[in-house]
């Protein structure tokens, strides 16, 4: 199990949520035109930047991000909340449910269906009333200050879009069909440029459940160590 260096991935935690605030700031500021397709393409970059927020959630699920648990906890809080006002201990169990009892009942991950029927289950298991009612809350709140417009393109489309961009290259792709290995899953092809944008090194699959010590931002070298 490869830990990160001390103190490095609480800097790496630090940029991503650190971008997600600044490009999130800047956006809810826009006055844009929905004729501009700058707009489109910030909708993406939004949306990587909260599948960041997941991902950093994540390694902190698995003490990743520093030694300190406290602050390591404090950070898989924070991306939870900020990502969709997640319960982090909430995730933290199902997500060791999955790596604990992979491709079987017991998986909150697992599903043995279609695309749709899967997504739709892997979201039931994990959003909660508390969590809709937070959310609209929140919503209504950030409309007396910033336009309903920027709130629906940039805050809320952008984070819709991370779950089928998590749940695809996280989940379905890697685990969908058989498999011939202890972990049930299986890795995308070795290329480390669309391997990040597509879901932070998550497609590198089969290699997290092997070392799931390992933080995404170094989970590239071990695809190429077991190739």
């Amino acid at each position: 199990m490869q830990k990160s260096p001390s103190n490095i991935g609480l800097l790496v935690a630090i940029i991503v949520i650190g971008c997600w605030v600044t490009s999130i700031t800047l956006l809810m500021q826009w006055h844009f035109s929905f004729a501009n397709p700058l707009v489109y393409l910030f909708i993406l970059v939004q949306m990587h930047l909260y599948t960041g927020l997941f991902i950093t959630a994540h390694d902190a699920m698995h003490g990743t991000i520093l030694p300190n648990k406290g602050i390591n906890n404090f950070i898989g809080y924070l991306c939870t909340f900020l990502y969709a006002s997640f319960w982090y201990p909430q995730l933290y169990t199902k997500h060791h449910l999955h790596h604990s009892n992979v491709h079987t009942e017991q998986d909150p991950d697992y599903h043995n269906g279609g695309f749709w029927s899967w997504y739709v289950t892997f979201i039931r298991n994990y959003l909660s009333i508390w969590q809709i009612v937070i959310m609209a809350a929140l919503f209504n709140i950030l409309k007396l200050w910033i336009p309903q417009a920027n709130l629906l393109l940039f805050w809320v489309a952008p984070s819709l879009l991370s779950t089928l961009q998590l749940f695809y290259f996280g989940t379905y792709q890697p685990h969908k069909g058989e498999h011939n290995n202890k972990y049930f899953a299986r890795s995308q092809a070795k290329n480390h440029a669309l391997a990040f944008f597509s879901c932070y090194f998550f497609g590198y699959h089969y290699e997290h459940h092997d070392s799931p010590g390992t933080p995404w931002w170094m989970l590239w070298k071990t695809r190429i160590e077991q190739k």
